[in-house]
């Protein structure tokens, strides 16, 4: 492992379609090389929001190959290659590895293949289902443990995570919660630009984000807006990370039609963002929920259910609303407390914008990042 020193060379491995790990490991990778140090992406594809053209970032991209060998293509050990390929090129300092399965175990696989002067350290941060949903379940749980055992440290993206990989999957080591954060980018177009793009005249602006899994409960966000009275009163913005067609379906049976508009993969978030009035989000678990952390920085309100680490992002009543049921009807209500009540909604968002910069912003979360990798390399 190198020695300690201000610049460091890092390797970042993350998932790199839309969710919230691989965001959050590419705006840090990014606000790394704007702080001088350089960073190398490791993946199969560059990641969704990756600004490659930027000083110091460099992507190494991941071949798998399909050989009739494998019923089903294997990542983890091209991975792991490729990762103890660019360790010794560029003399990396770290892999710094964001989800346990398969990046942590590719990880520790990577630096076995190097001798000990040349490995560099290994962290891994947890996000979520790789232990509430993977944690569980035997074939996944003791190879997970294994990794992060091997890891020099690990992080979690919220005190509930942290939890509940202590108790699913029994591991001892320390676990450091480093929150998540988000720092906006200007946004391209204006507030009055992206209502009329999505022909809103005197209607509130209701946004959901997120890549759609099961987790977020898609089926159950719009029974709750069918609920919303008056309908007239606001229009649903769906910024999909996924395929929004399953829910065809449920709009039309419910009635949404032309309530309800889908954008797909949208890179400028910022721009709808600001059009925004209430972030919306019925989730079945959330570790962080990335999401509502952007909103609450364009001083957008959001109603949520309260589950997983959504509490030490959001005050209930103070930054945001918090529902603590699954019920459709209570989840209309709390959004329609906020439609109808625009003060209120206006002095949320405030609070929420000001929790957002003070807790939650670059430069808050990524010096504990530094001191971290710092702490590492010093061992």
């Amino acid at each position: 492992m190198a020695a300690a020193s201000s610049t460091l060379r890092i390797g970042i491995t993350c998932y790199p379609t839309v969710g919230g790990s691989g965001i959050l490991a590419t705006e840090l990778g990014e606000e790394l090389a704007a702080r001088g140090h350089e960073i190398h992406f490791i993946s199969y594809d560059p990641p969704f929001r990756l600004k490659q053209d930027a000083p110091r970032i460099h992507f190494h991209p991941v071949r798998v190959n399909g050989y009739d060998l494998f019923k089903y293509p294997d990542y983890t050990l091209p991975l792991s290659v490729k990762m103890a390929e660019v360790s010794r090129a560029h003399r990396l300092d770290l892999l710094h590895v964001h989800y346990a399965v398969p990046h942590a175990t590719a990880a520790v696989l990577a630096q076995d293949m190097l001798p000990p002067g040349e490995r560099p350290g290994v962290i891994t941060t947890l996000h979520g289902t790789d232990t509430t949903l993977l944690g569980r379940d035997p074939g996944y749980g003791p190879a997970i443990r294994h990794a992060l055992d091997r890891s020099d440290a690990v992080t979690a993206v919220s005190a509930y995570l942290r939890g509940e990989t202590l108790r699913l999957l029994g591991v001892t080591r320390p676990i450091e919660v480093i929150h998540n954060f988000f720092e906006p980018k200007p946004a391209q177009r204006d507030r009055a630009e992206v209502r009329a793009e999505l022909g809103l005249r005197d209607e509130a602006l209701v946004l959901h984000l997120s890549n759609l899994r099961s987790v977020k409960r898609i089926p159950l966000l719009l029974q709750a807006v069918a609920r919303i009275q008056p309908r007239e009163s606001f229009k649903l913005l769906i910024l999909a990370g996924g395929d929004f067609a399953p829910f065809e379906a449920d709009v039309k049976r419910l009635g949404l039609e032309g309530r309800v508009i889908v954008r797909t993969n949208v890179i400028d978030i910022e721009s709808y963002l600001q059009a925004a009035d209430i972030g919306f989000f019925t989730s079945e678990s959330e570790s962080f929920c990335l999401s509502i952390l952007e909103a609450m920085n364009f001083g957008c309100p959001s109603v949520s259910t309260r589950v997983g680490g959504i509490p030490e992002l959001v005050e209930e009543g103070v930054s945001g609303v918090l529902v603590p049921t699954a019920d459709p009807d209570d989840l209309a209500r709390a959004v329609e407390s906020l439609l109808l009540d625009p003060v209120r909604r206006a002095t949320i968002g405030a609070a929420a914008r000001m929790r957002a910069r003070e807790r939650f912003s670059a430069p808050v979360i990524v010096p504990r990042y530094e001191a971290l990798y710092h702490r590492v390399c010093a061992r």
